[in-house]
């Protein structure tokens, strides 16, 4: 927590941080021309803030992105200030619909990710594995579910279940590497109407007794920008049911 805290203290790296929650994916070049300091400033800045893992980064080609990473926020909120905000009339679950028809083709990567979370959890490749492919463990710490079916076989689709059975968001595998990325689609609905699918991407790299996850999240539609807290409350309920057997749930 203490580096959390030291990376918000300085108001450059509040801006930045601003910055990147406006536009997520934004280079050095663009992010220099809020400051008014040097590149090599603004590089120090940033450096602390990924040393405190607000912020993450993606590499393609000459160019670096960097992506605000809500996780840490996130965990500071469940500690001390989730428990005096959450009333039911002040939370709702969003009401997520998906339907999936054709083939849905591999994700392209090539490009950069509009979102993009890391966390680190203390537990093994294998149990982070199952976590994101048994539907029964999927569901038990999702934030806003109690139930999941389905398969994450490759081709196959899983779908989040409300309370009364009906589904609040479908994934389909598009591409399985074993143990180490889960490439699927991600087709939520904010309203009645239905929203377009997006894709995204889970990435394990085992490091010691951690495991690091990134999520990537590609082609956003607009007015689904609700997804990136969604993201932060997942990554966080993962990291406590695997670390302590006790899942973040949000009240209802």
């Amino acid at each position: 927590m203490d580096t959390i805290f030291k990376a918000l203290a300085d108001p450059a790296r509040r801006t930045l941080l601003d910055a990147l929650r406006q536009q997520d994916g934004q280079t050095l070049a663009e992010l220099t021309e809020l400051l008014d300091m040097s590149r090599f400033g603004v590089m120090k800045h940033l450096g602390v803030l990924e040393n405190a893992g607000m912020v993450v980064t993606h590499k393609k080609g000459r160019f670096k992105y960097h992506y605000l990473n809500a996780v840490p926020l996130q965990q500071v909120i469940d500690r001390w200030i989730e428990p005096m905000l959450v009333k039911p009339a002040a939370r709702a679950v969003l009401t997520l619909k998906s339907q999936l028809e054709g083939t849905t083709p591999m994700l392209d990567t090539t490009t950069a990710p509009d979102f993009m979370t890391q966390t680190f959890i203390r537990c093994t490749q294998d149990a982070l594995w199952d976590a994101l492919t048994k539907t029964d463990q999927m569901a038990a710490y999702h934030f806003a579910c109690n139930a999941a079916d389905g398969s994450t076989d490759q081709g196959e689709t899983v779908r989040f279940l409300r309370d009364d059975g009906s589904t609040m968001l479908s994934q389909k595998m598009t591409g399985i590497t074993p143990k180490s990325k889960i490439e699927m689609t991600f087709e939520p609905n904010f309203s009645e109407a239905p929203s377009p699918a997006s894709r995204m991407v889970y990435l394990i790299e085992p490091q010691g007794e951690t495991c690091k996850l990134t999520i990537e999240h590609y082609d956003i539609p607009e007015g689904q920008d609700g997804v990136r807290e969604g993201w932060a409350r997942i990554a966080a309920s993962l990291k406590s049911w695997l670390e302590t057997g006790t899942p973040i749930k949000l009240a209802m």
